[in-house]
């Protein structure tokens, strides 16, 4: 029912979709209100981040280097693909979701790093656990602390990941160049109006995808979002069907989801939303849960072997 097609060619129209649309905003800002340029240009730059998740899992063709190279430039700068693709695929082990030590993309800390925080940081984090703080803060915080570990491993020769940001400065200049000097667009306003907003949007699916829970079927989020929502993050809003199917298309997902429902449901212990308006409002001015992992007990030891 689920075969993989050998060119999946609703992604590709879907990426030359984004490109065209950015580099049009961009060409005409001048003439475009913000009001305009804002909403249109950060919801395509959030976009091409959830067609970034899709290459990496593989799609849309059956070639990995010309997958890569369909969304080689990149609309929001802060993240190398090659990085990002490694990253992910370890938060693939299910094993250690949330997981602060195992996790790349565990939002939880160590409660020994929380507690040797001072007073200033752990009030910034807290708010950064509210939806709306997580929009308005969310991506400095998470540039800085992945950038700042970043740096650390390159200074340390880490040659890889040298060569992950250097292959990422190539697709940043190349954006950087159509922006600046072709379109006459200056770089603060683009960051302001499409980078930066783009990824306070892509973090919004980030903000409940997974909780910490003993069992780990039970860490990962269903919210059945609106077209809106769940074209922008391409289905993944049915996040436990995509960890339970990572390679399924992104337009095959909901399909799966409607079919596995009862299934998917019973697998993650009901751990859902009814869509995001539910969870601004629960959570747009709340805490969701505490920064430090609440129950390290639920995990496994540190030193076991990281599958």
């Amino acid at each position: 029912m689920y075969n993989r097609r050998a060119t999946e060619w609703p992604t590709i129209a879907l990426i030359a979709l984004v490109y065209v649309v950015i580099a049009t905003l961009v060409w005409f800002h001048a003439s475009l209100p913000w009001w305009i340029l804002l909403p249109v240009g950060s919801y395509f730059a959030a976009l091409h981040s959830s067609l970034q998740h899709e290459v990496l899992h593989g799609h849309p063709t059956g070639n990995r280097l010309i997958n890569e190279a369909l969304i080689f430039v990149t609309p929001h700068f802060w993240l190398p693909f090659p990085r990002y693709r490694d990253t992910h695929l370890t938060h693939h082990n299910d094993r250690h979701l949330t997981d602060p030590r195992r996790d790349p993309e565990s939002m939880y800390m160590l409660p020994e790093d929380w507690n040797a925080l001072p007073g200033i940081k752990r009030r910034l984090y807290r708010m950064n656990n509210t939806l709306v703080g997580r929009m308005v803060m969310g991506p400095a915080i998470t540039v800085i602390r992945f950038w700042s570990g970043e740096f650390v491993e390159i200074a340390k020769g880490d040659a890889y990941t040298a060569r992950a940001w250097a292959y990422h400065a190539a697709a940043c200049a190349v954006m950087i160049y159509y922006i600046v000097a072709i379109a006459g667009m200056p770089l603060w306003q683009y960051v302001l109006l499409f980078a930066y907003p783009g990824v306070s949007l892509a973090l919004v699916r980030s903000f409940c995808e997974h909780q910490a829970a003993e069992d780990p079927d039970h860490r990962t989020i269903i919210v059945e979002a609106s077209p809106f929502w769940s074209l922008l993050f391409l289905n993944n809003n049915l996040h436990v069907a995509h960890h339970t199917r990572p390679t399924l298309a992104w337009y095959r997902l909901p399909a799966y989801y409607r079919a596995e429902k009862p299934g998917l449901l019973a697998k993650n212990d009901g751990y859902f939303m009814k869509g995001y308006g539910e969870i601004f409002r629960r959570y747009g001015l709340v805490a969701k849960e505490p920064v430090p992992h609440p129950h390290m007990e639920w995990l496994e030891d540190a030193q076991g072997p990281a599958a």
